[in-house]
């Protein structure tokens, strides 16, 4: 059996967030780490059944310098942003929106699933775009489930969401070196983690896992030893996601929506957002104020 030190870096604790009847686990950025690869942000939203009738409202908001990836276990989402996106992610699809020099977008429950109350569990993270790229112009991209690679092999069932894992590659656009993917294990399921990219992460969202014989806790997103190649097991069963790609060289800000390499164009984008100067989504006149103190922060 491996030690803990022989397969992993550092082991980030989520901090927890109750969003009205649902709990966020958030475990990018950290206190102890910006970045695994691209990956700056990375919640599990739920699991959650919320009562009848309600449902997850998150109002039109601004972001640059990124993309975000939307990966849903359970539930359904209705997406729309300023560049006229409406589009409905269900279980398996990926929702990619590429912020670039500023797009806005909101997330609402169905209005159908919120009769009988909405159930939700998901992946939200961010991906910070390479140099050079952050102020692309912004883009919306739906993959629909069936349309993404999935492999039985291990015992395990794997749906590539980015990049490339054991044969089969992602359509989804990556901007940089990226490797993430949704690995369902059944019991006594064992599927090798290779040594791929630069950095890695895992994160087990639910049931067990270990990894060499080294047990992991849900919740928790452990950065492997660059490296280091490692198995992946479950006794009875578990899910777990595999995030990294290429180390970045040049740092990157986060300031509640907006990520950049420059707290100048972070700046600019704040007083933007307070002035009314973004672009808005149609037939959506909410927007979420500009906060005194947002609850992301992360300036290297």
């Amino acid at each position: 059996m491996s030690t803990r030190d022989d397969l992993v870096l550092q082991t980030l604790e989520p901090a927890t967030h109750d969003l009205g009847g649902f709990k966020v686990y958030r475990t990018l950025p950290h206190r102890d780490r910006t970045m695994v690869g691209p990956f700056l942000f990375f919640d599990q939203m739920g699991p959650a059944h919320l009562p009848p009738g309600n449902g997850v409202d998150v109002r039109p908001h601004p972001h640059i310098g990124l993309s975000t990836v939307t990966y849903l276990f359970e539930g359904a989402f209705q997406h729309r942003d300023s560049l006229g996106s409406d589009i409905r992610i269900t279980p398996g699809a990926v929702n990619l929106m590429t912020a670039g020099a500023g797009i806005v977008h909101s997330e609402r429950s169905p209005d159908d699933v919120r009769i009988d109350g909405p159930r939700l569990d998901g992946i939200q993270t961010w991906l910070a775009l390479p140099d050079g790229q952050e102020d692309r112009a912004p883009a919306f991209e739906h993959v629909a489930a069936e349309k993404m690679p999935v492999i039985d092999a291990h015992g395990a069932t794997a749906r590539v969401v980015m990049g490339s894992l054991w044969g089969a590659t992602s359509p989804v656009t990556a901007y940089a070196e990226t490797i993430y993917a949704d690995i369902v294990l059944a019991p006594g399921a064992a599927v090798p983690i290779d040594d791929s990219t630069d950095e890695r992460a895992i994160y087990l969202a639910s049931g067990d896992a270990t990894l060499d014989g080294l047990a992991l806790e849900p919740q928790r997103l452990y950065v492997l030893r660059p490296g280091i190649a490692a198995t992946l097991s479950s006794q009875h069963g578990g899910r777990a996601m595999l995030a990294g790609g290429a180390a970045f060289a040049t740092p990157r800000h986060v300031w509640w929506n907006f990520v950049h390499s420059s707290r100048d164009a972070i700046r600019e984008a704040k007083r933007a957002w307070k002035a009314g100067e973004f672009a808005s989504v149609p037939d959506d006149s909410e927007w979420i104020p500009l906060p005194e103190v947002p609850k992301t922060v992360s300036y290297p």
